[in-house]
Parts: C-alpha cells; structure tokens; sequence
C-alpha cells in the first residue's frame, strides 16, 4: 500500500503480548509508514517502560499515568512521581486515566484518582488521554467541570457526546472498531467528526481491525481504520486522512515535527 504519515494516538507497547518479538516489531514500522506511537502508562511501573521505550526508539513517545483498571497499590505520593516523569523529554501526555465501570473498582476510588490526574494535568499544562468505558455520565461531568487539554481515546458515544466532547475542547481517537459492523456509534462518529479533532489510534496489542480481529494489534494495521474512516466521510485519498490526522496528533501532543 505504501502509506506514510501513520501516527499512532494510543498504544500499549509494553504489554506481555509483545514479549517475544517487541524489540523486532518496533524496528519494523518506520518501514511500514509509522511515524509516530505515544505509549501509555496504567501505572508508574509501566510508566518506566514506556519512557525507556521511548528513549530507545526516535518515533515514540510516553504517557504516564494511572489506568482506572490499576488502583490497587497507588501510593500516597503518586502525584508527586507522575510529575517527576513528566519532565522527561519524550513524556507527552498525562494518562492513560479515566473511568471504567466494566469492572468493579470502586468507583468512589476511580472518580477521585481520574480527577486528582485531571487537575495535575491543568497543573502542569498537559494533555491528558481519557479512558472512557461504560461511564460516559460521570467521565464528561468531569470534562465539563475541569475542561483539560484531552484526548478521549477509543471513543465509544454516541453523535451527540461527540459534538459536546468537541465542544469542550477535547479531541477523539478512533481505531479497528471502525471496522467492526456492529459498531453503530463509532461508524457514526468517524463520519461526522469534524475533521481536526480526530486522531487514529491502535490500542495495540488489542482492538485489531476486520480483518484481524482477535489477533495481536500493532500501529501498522491503522491502515485498515483509516481506509475505512475514509470510505464514510468520501475522502478519496486515505494518504490524505493520515497526513492530516499526523498533524493533528502533532498538534495535540504539542509535538515538534522535523
């Protein structure tokens, strides 16, 4: 196909599914067209990796944060080591963090840790990247109450959440769900999204696109979404969608594109 220009909003390359050929997939995708992977977080652990990941590969980044899906063990101090990470160079974002109530974490436990990152993030003048999953009341309470530079990733609302998510601000990622023909609300929004506000994600290792769903996500594969993205919104070049959606992640992330 030889697209170019594919950023890669959202990804987990520090996960377990990735052990026994990470270092030789990442090698791999500048090749393929990846220009750009932010890594996120779910706790400060993970958060080491992602930063060491972006210090050894030049087209990376890191978010570092705590995942609604990883309070058992946060340290009183949490705060204060998210903000020391944050200096590091490659340290784009604040995140990943949000809201899950697929799971049962307290939710009491997740709405203060999300917000608490919320305002550190205004703090320090960062983007945050939202996780959003069957919470969409309390997560935008949130949003509208704080209004921070965000990123809500994997973007599953409806229409009108999107447009009030834009209205506050807030920019969407979208992936392989697009591709997925239950997936009313993402089709919906991937169509009608304005333009500037979107941003191609993976969530890799997970979410894979048709025709790999179930299989192992990597940042190449967004191909797949943005041929689809395309398709809905009559773009008749998709290396068109991925050099805007490159600049949008840019723009963003406040990136500096050589």
């Amino acid at each position: 196909m030889g697209y170019r220009n594919i950023f890669d909003a959202h990804a987990h390359y520090d996960d377990a599914w990735f052990d026994s050929d990470r270092d030789e997939l990442l090698k791999s995708l500048p090749e393929k067209g990846v220009c750009g992977v932010v890594n996120n977080a779910v706790d400060l652990k993970s958060a080491q990796t992602v930063i060491a990941l972006a210090e050894k590969y030049p087209y990376m980044y890191a978010a570092v944060g705590f995942h609604p899906e990883n309070l058992d063990d946060v340290p009183d101090d949490y705060l204060d080591q998210i903000a020391a990470l944050t200096k590091h160079e490659k340290v784009v974002a604040i995140g990943e963090t949000g809201l899950d109530y697929h799971w049962d974490t307290p939710k009491p436990l997740q709405k203060r840790i999300f917000e608490e990152q919320l305002k550190l993030s205004l703090e320090l003048d960062m983007p945050i990247v939202v996780h959003d999953r069957e919470a969409h009341g309390d997560t935008f309470e949130l949003l509208r109450k704080y209004r921070p530079r965000a990123l809500v990733h994997c973007f599953s609302g409806s229409v009108e959440l999107m447009r009030e998510a834009v209205k506050l601000g807030c920019y969407i990622s979208l992936g392989g769900v697009v591709t997925f023909k239950n997936a009313r609300h993402s089709i919906e929004v991937a169509a009608e999204i304005p333009l500037d506000r979107l941003l191609l994600e993976t969530d890799a290792p997970y979410m894979a696109p048709v025709p790999f769903r179930g299989k192992r996500n990597d940042s190449s594969l967004i191909t797949y979404a943005a041929e689809k993205i395309a398709q809905l919104r009559s773009i008749s070049s998709v290396q068109e969608l991925l050099d805007k959606t490159d600049e949008n992640c840019a723009t963003f992330y406040r990136l500096k594109k050589s």
